[in-house]
């Protein structure tokens, strides 16, 4: 042979393409859509490739593999035919010095960018191509491949949960749900970049990046700030002026940016629903099925007795610094798809994961995964993290009363305090999916006490549940309609009912405190006692009112109030305690749209708001974007009178066709939560 070949530039299918075909290979892959020149591709799947040698390549006479590095050195042989289980290479067309590649990957192999070179050889030598970061290849994780552990058998909920990428995060309380569109943004131009970027920080070997749990589980960890320096630093004090509002994001895009850009210092400030919505971001990117869920009256269980613990002293005053156990009004987390070849069969499909720091997981802030089906039957012995998210969901509120000795006396069972209403987008749709039967069996069956008392079993207090208590009086806190709203006095209902044939008489202790939606008071806020007599069946209502000027300056986060009632009733020593928590509600932006949305014609969209409150909102600011319409764009309004209303036209030209949201918040001190989203549907040009 007269001269070596060499592989002058390898390069994927993509220089193979007639000239506007879309791309074979991220079409076949479903990575079309990310925003990035490079040869993205899902592990599992055979993708081709494309070298130029510096003569035609001799079946015969030369040799020819390919090298891969990430974590590690994979060396790829050609082969006369592909197994599609492990990393082979074949040669399906030549013409020229062009020689055409089909690649097989393994369905178990490393995600992340892997650095290619070719190597060829004839009977004089071998040699090597130089490294182009250009001819470099993304792996991700592949739902669509069987033999992938994030494997999903249903089209529609591929199309939702890995390739949607904008969604709908609920809040608020159970009585009372919001909800706010957010951009994940995962295939916009950066942000797998900025994903794998997020791999690298956490010090974890590339070489565990082939498993879909350690995955997971390394990017719960490195969403917060806390040990390793992550994206987001949580901030539920009130003061972020050293940052951003957590109110204030409405996507994900923005804060995978800028913490890139900076070199991953984290990014201020995040709170439960923007740790999820950045989560979703980063596991749909990477090719992991996700999605943004949200617990109403969500339970923080400290102790690991995997019950919510209220105690009282001998007069049935709350003893607050015992109270550590709280109840969120909503917390959010994350669902992922995947199997758990590590954990006994069944406990596949949905998992658990909260990247919001509360309680540390073998030393680090990270929680999950956690089977939901291990949580739905109270097996929370099953790895990862599976007590704190079942007490979460599925815990009794215990009240406890301090005794002359000191020790303590349950006085009564809550049952149903906890996990209400679990709420996630809908596949294929932008309604509410209630999905709180995949977390626990409906309340009061025999499957459901089954699961509570085995996973208290398992907690720090194991002979928490004995015979309950007779009871004949209910109480019970009732709401009218959408509930109180921002700016007017809050009025509620107290529903006393007397099952019993005689009179009963108690005395009710009500104090509504300040909340911060996790739970934590601020401060108690109003106190009174209520003398109650009921007659023999008899079914009182008590109207309760909180003026507008005792909570007016009080507020904190999302309007959150929690309302405790107890007492004693006189003649049975039963106990009679609840909380109730809700929200004053918000008023939306509204966003109309003007003129035809066209790709690169300057349209235009209205953005309205009306002040609810008797005062003035100071430095009032206004977020606006939409993927494929706008990015981010601040708007400083200034300040907003009494009642007033303000209107400002955003003019911005569409630069994707189809569907899109047009996405708006409201950001300033005295007043939180507001926002708005308008659907515009953007035609070709």
């Amino acid at each position: 042979m007269g001269h070596q070949s060499v592989a002058r530039h390898p390069k994927w299918d993509s220089n193979l393409r007639p000239t506007g075909e879309q791309d074979p290979v991220k079409a076949t892959h479903h990575t079309d859509c990310y925003h990035d020149d490079e040869l993205i591709v899902r592990r599992g799947q055979p993708f081709q490739i494309a070298l130029e040698l510096s003569r035609p390549f001799k079946h015969s006479t030369d040799k020819l593999h390919l090298e891969l590095k990430t974590g590690t050195h994979v060396i790829i042989p050609l082969v006369d035919e592909l197994e599609n289980v492990c990393w082979q290479s074949q040669i399906t067309e030549q013409s020229g010095n062009r020689v055409q590649l089909l690649v097989s990957s393994p369905p178990n192999a490393l995600i992340g960018r892997y650095q290619l070179t070719v190597t060829t050889g004839c009977a004089k030598g071998e040699a090597t191509s130089t490294h182009d970061p250009a001819s470099d290849i993304y792996m991700l994780f592949n739902p669509w491949c069987e033999g992938d552990t994030v494997f999903m058998d249903n089209e529609d909920e591929r199309m939702e949960y890995v390739l949607n990428d904008t969604g709908r995060i609920y809040y608020g309380t159970e009585k009372q749900i919001g909800v706010r569109t957010w951009n994940f943004g995962q295939f916009s131009e950066g942000i797998l970049q900025a994903c794998l970027f997020i791999l690298e920080k956490s010090k974890v070997q590339p070489f565990g990046f082939g498993d879909s749990v350690n995955v997971v589980r390394v990017v719960s960890a490195m969403i917060n700030s806390l040990d390793d320096r992550g994206v987001l630093e949580g901030n539920w004090s009130g003061d972020y002026e050293e940052g951003t509002s957590p109110t204030a994001w409405s996507g994900s895009v923005d804060i995978l940016k800028k913490y890139y850009a900076e070199g991953g210092t984290p990014v201020k400030y995040g709170q439960c629903w923007v740790f999820s919505g950045v989560t979703t971001t980063v596991l749909r990117c990477l090719g992991i099925a996700c999605r943004s869920v949200t617990n109403f009256q969500s339970a923080h269980d400290t102790d690991v007795s995997l019950t919510t613990d209220v105690y009282f002293d001998e007069n049935m005053e709350p003893l607050d610094r015992l109270n550590t156990d709280s109840v969120w009004n909503f917390h959010v987390w994350n669902d992922c798809w995947m199997a758990r070849p590590d954990l006994p069969p069944g406990m596949g499909g949905w998992q658990a994961v909260d990247s919001t720091p509360q309680e540390t997981s073998q030393g680090t802030f990270c929680c999950g995964p956690a089977s939901v089906n291990a949580i739905r039957t109270g097996q929370v012995y099953l790895k990862h993290d599976t007590p704190f998210v079942f007490a979460e969901v599925n815990s009794d509120k215990i009240y406890w009363q301090r005794n002359l000795d000191s020790t303590f006396s349950q006085i009564y069972i809550e049952k149903k305090a906890v996990g209400h209403c679990i709420s996630t987008k809908a596949v294929g749709s932008d309604e509410r999916m209630d999905i709180t039967d995949l977390y626990k069996y409906p309340e009061d069956t025999e499957e459901e006490r089954i699961a509570v008392e085995t996973a208290s079993r398992y907690g720090s207090r194991p002979e928490t549940y004995s015979s309950p208590a007779a009871e004949d009086v209910q109480i019970e806190v009732v709401m009218e309609g959408e509930g109180p709203r921002m700016g007017a006095d809050a009025q509620l209902k107290i529903v006393l009912r007397n099952q019993s044939r005689h009179p009963r008489r108690a005395t009710l202790h009500s104090q509504v405190a300040v909340m911060y939606y996790t739970g934590v008071l601020k401060g108690t806020i109003k106190r009174e006692k209520l003398p109650v007599e009921l007659m023999p069946s008899e079914v009182k209502t008590i109207e309760w009112v909180l003026p507008y000027d005792q909570y007016q300056d009080q507020l904190v986060d999302q309007a959150a109030l929690m309302l405790t009632l107890s007492g004693r009733v006189s003649e049975t020593q039963q106990v009679l305690a609840t909380q109730h928590n809700f929200r004053l509600r918000t008023p939306d932006l509204t966003i109309t749209p003007v003129g035809e949305a066209v790709v690169g014609k300057e349209m235009a969209a209205k953005i309205s708001f009306t002040n609810p409150l008797p005062r003035t909102l100071k430095s009032v600011l206004f977020r606006v974007e939409g993927l494929g319409l706008q990015n981010v764009r601040e708007i400083a309004v200034g300040d907003v009178g009494s009642h007033c209303s303000v209107t400002l036209t955003e003019h911005f030209v569409p630069t994707l066709p189809g569907p899109r949201k047009l996405v708006a918040s409201l950001d300033c001190r005295q007043l939180t939560q507001v926002h708005g989203v308008a659907d515009i549907l953007v035609k070709e040009k």
